[in-house]
């Protein structure tokens, strides 16, 4: 029996290393499937995440940006349908936003279950992702995480921007442009409406409810603006801050380690100094 030839070991070695981020990337999400199980058995709810990071593809290994999709919205709301009424939702996300579309249809299906639903955010859920977290019973938040504001955005102009545009310079206007300020009144109002009818299901009253909706929406702040736990308290959202452990801890298996990091910290957590007990001398 002959021996393998150097270049069968290099088509080896070739095979191995394209399947290794395959391998890889299996272990990191059986990984997560078994905290997402361990977060269940102790809170006593179905847990759903919608965490949308940097990924690598398993093949090739290319960065990918997520945000939210109608395949995200199709998954949630099977995952809604398959918990029982009498069982609570968690859902952890961490979101740049992504299409209204698929984040009001998560919101509304979030509103109608029978159950506490609980969002999570330990880092920051903006645009949809905040319109998601208006659908929880609980808003629960790390204590530096933030959500964003809800003025629709049309192209790469926000649609508060354009009203205002549009009032300010109403003469010798061209037809796109009358049109455009048309669709975005609309897409305000809309948004208006999807907020306020959301927090009137979660107990809010209609002034208050009325209020929050147009304050996210009229453009008081840019769209990426962070609104913080104390600022989000200081307009009447309910937000708690006891974040579970469990939920950072599933956070680290969405690290990539293929992708270097420009951060680095010893990764233990540090008590109180140790005093140490230094003898006094005594004068002679």
């Amino acid at each position: 029996m002959q021996g393998g030839s150097p270049f069968d070991i290099f088509w080896l070695l070739i095979i191995f290393f394209s399947l290794w981020p395959l391998f890889q990337q299996k272990n990191i999400e059986w990984a997560r499937l078994r905290l997402i199980k361990k977060i269940e058995e102790k809170r006593k709810s179905r847990v759903i995440t919608m965490i949308h990071r940097q990924e690598r593809l398993a093949f090739m290994g290319f960065p990918l940006m997520k945000f939210i999709t109608i395949e995200d919205s199709e998954r949630i709301l099977r995952a809604i349908r398959m918990t029982p009424d009498d069982m609570p939702i968690d859902l952890i996300i961490h979101t740049p936003g992504g299409l209204a579309l698929a984040a009001t249809q998560i919101a509304s299906a979030l509103t109608k279950h029978k159950s506490p639903v609980r969002v999570i955010v330990p880092h920051y859920a903006m645009s949809g992702g905040t319109l998601i977290a208006l659908a929880a019973d609980e808003v629960i938040m790390d204590p530096n995480a933030v959500l964003g504001p809800l003025d629709p955005q049309l192209g790469q102009f926000p649609a508060p921007s354009i009203v205002k545009a549009f009032k300010m310079k109403k003469d010798n206007l061209k037809d796109e442009t009358l049109i455009l300020a048309d669709v975005a009144e609309k897409a305000l109002n809309q948004m208006k409406n999807t907020i306020k009818n959301i927090l009137l299901v979660k107990g809010y009253k209609e002034n208050k409810a009325k209020e929050i909706a147009e304050l996210l929406t009229c453009g008081y702040w840019t769209h990426d603006y962070p609104l913080t736990v104390d600022v989000l308290k200081e307009i009447g959202i309910n937000v708690k801050t006891d974040v579970p452990d469990e939920v950072y801890d599933l956070m680290e298996l969405y690290y990539q380690p293929g992708l270097t990091s420009s951060v680095q910290y010893i990764p233990v957590p540090y008590g109180e100094p140790k005093k140490e007990n230094i003898p006094i001398k005594k004068p002679h």
